[in-house]
């Protein structure tokens, strides 16, 4: 009679006897009503609806838009309605977006993925650059007094801009290939002298990220803010935390 009861009543859901499917319905069960006790997110309908009026006006309507509107009141010289109505939608894109949840969105896109698509295909550039920068004539392997003169400000705009755009990868790895291109040219081929103010700015640059880590490397407050393998402090950071908090 136990045993027979016992294999009517299986165990507590959660207890000893209880059987894994069980516990697990129930641990489901309780999560959904979680869900439905905190809600559904609210639905935007002044974003989407913007959006939507915005796209069929302004990008589907533009082809319209350029038959409709005669060609004589858009010389060539001067922009044309579809490119007022390509600027119209850029402009107005972002203050549509303007919302609690989508200016989170909006800064992702500026501090981490803008950051990205801008900067990786201007050191791009700068290296595609650098690699014309080369001359079979040592003697036009210098640089003028004005080029020196412009290394340092050079170098320093680099290092705020390594700094405080946390591209410190990015730009060592530019800095190594620069090194590595004169290396393989140099038994034939010299750097001239916009190529020599390139390569001089980015080792003041490496210099002084190098001296700025150092000063700060034992800084508590940078270090809990940067805890990552690669510590390289924010110049508005260290006046943020030291020295607009002492005024």
């Amino acid at each position: 009679m136990e045993a027979a009861a016992r294999r009517r009543h299986p165990g507590a859901a959660g207890g000893p006897g209880a059987q894994p499917g069980a516990s697990f319905l129930q641990a489901r069960h309780s999560s959904v009503k979680a869900d439905e006790a905190a809600g559904t997110a609210p639905f935007h309908l002044d974003l989407w609806f913007y959006f939507t009026l915005q796209n069929w006006v302004l990008d589907f309507g533009r082809p319209i838009a350029m038959l409709v509107f005669p060609l004589e009141w858009f010389p060539l010289n001067k922009p044309s309605v579809g490119d007022y109505f390509h600027m119209a939608y850029n402009i107005i894109t972002p203050f549509l977006l303007l919302q609690i949840d989508s200016f989170e969105l909006l800064y992702y896109y500026d501090e981490y993925l803008g950051h990205s698509m801008w900067y990786i295909p201007f050191f791009l550039i700068l290296f595609m650059y650098f690699s014309g920068c080369f001359t079979p004539t040592k003697a036009e392997s210098s640089m003028p007094g004005a080029a020196l003169l412009l290394v340092v400000p050079s170098g320093l705009y680099y290092w705020y801009l390594v700094t405080e755009g946390q591209i410190f990868i990015l730009f060592i790895f530019t800095s190594f290939a620069m090194l590595a291109l004169v290396l393989h040219q140099k038994k034939r081929l010299f750097l001239d002298s916009n190529g020599l103010f390139l390569f001089y700015s980015f080792a003041l640059t490496l210099l002084l990220v190098a001296l700025w880590v150092a000063w700060l490397w034992n800084d508590p407050v940078l270090r809990k803010k940067y805890p990552g393998v690669i510590y390289v402090p924010e110049p508005w950071a260290f006046y943020t935390l030291h020295v607009s908090s002492q005024h």
